[in-house]
């Protein structure tokens, strides 16, 4: 029985050798990738394989791509995972044209910003330029920011006064997109009983007689008010307290009531 039991064991000596040698190979296998595996990572981020190659830029409308990514600095040999996020956000939001910037990475070299603007709400002309008007308020006064011909936003003339403007871009924000693109230009018109009083001339046509202050409560009820309005005859709209509409005279009844 004892003889026995030598023989399997003698047996399968080679098997627990050959067992032994395959579970050394695993490990040696195992060590040997995890070598290069670190050599790869060590090369990836002290070489320029790790440089950021693209930067794309959404959601601007007006502020350039070019001028965007100038300012990142992210192409200047910098690495996709080392560089300062902020900094780069802050130099793009530096512009007054712009409200936020969202930073991203995308594999394997590209860095993705997602920008938003501020609206433009109006232009201001100035020594026959046209300037925009922010939703904040500013004027942008950069020569490359001037349009020969403003087609999104209301023009607005005789504007000098800063508060005065500061005020309008206010009230217009609160304007309804449909009302203030039905806008073509605004003029700031003072009179002895109202220094803000405000001329708006319609795409439609009409002619709105109105103040800055409240001017967006005083406007809202414009449409539902020129239904009513037959669109041949012409005349001013008074958008105040109560709007009401005042026909201009024609030749004929001046004449009619110089005769009377």
């Amino acid at each position: 029985m004892k003889n026995k039991k030598v023989v399997e064991i003698e047996e399968r000596i080679p098997t627990l050798k050959e067992r032994r040698r395959l579970r050394s190979n695993r490990w040696l296998i195992i060590y040997v990738s995890l070598f290069f595996l670190l050599m790869t990572v060590i090369i990836y981020f002290q070489t320029s394989f790790s440089h950021i190659k693209a930067v794309e830029v959404d959601g601007n409308a007006f502020v350039s791509d070019e001028w965007i990514i100038k300012q990142t600095g992210l192409l200047n040999d910098v690495s996709m995972w080392f560089f300062d996020e902020d900094a780069a956000v802050n130099e793009v939001s530096s512009h007054p044209e712009i409200r936020t910037v969202t930073l991203s990475r995308k594999w394997p070299n590209t860095v993705l910003l997602h920008v938003e603007e501020y609206e433009r709400i109006g232009y201001v002309e100035a020594g026959g330029s046209f300037f925009p008007l922010l939703e904040t308020g500013d004027m942008l006064t950069a020569e490359e920011t001037a349009v020969n011909a403003p087609f999104d936003a209301p023009i607005l003339y005789g504007f000098d006064d800063e508060k005065v403007t500061v005020e309008l871009a206010k009230e217009l924000t609160q304007v309804s997109e449909s009302i203030r693109m039905g806008m073509s230009e605004i003029h700031l018109s003072p009179a002895d009983n109202d220094p803000l009083k405000i001329i708006v001339y319609m795409n439609d046509g009409f002619v709105v007689h109105s103040t800055v202050r409240r001017f967006a409560e005083r406007i809202a009820p414009y449409p539902s008010v020129v239904e009513q309005l037959d669109a041949n005859v012409e005349g001013i709209l008074h958008m105040r307290i109560n709007p009401y509409f005042e026909r201009f005279e024609t030749e004929e009844e001046e004449e009619g009531e110089s005769e009377g």
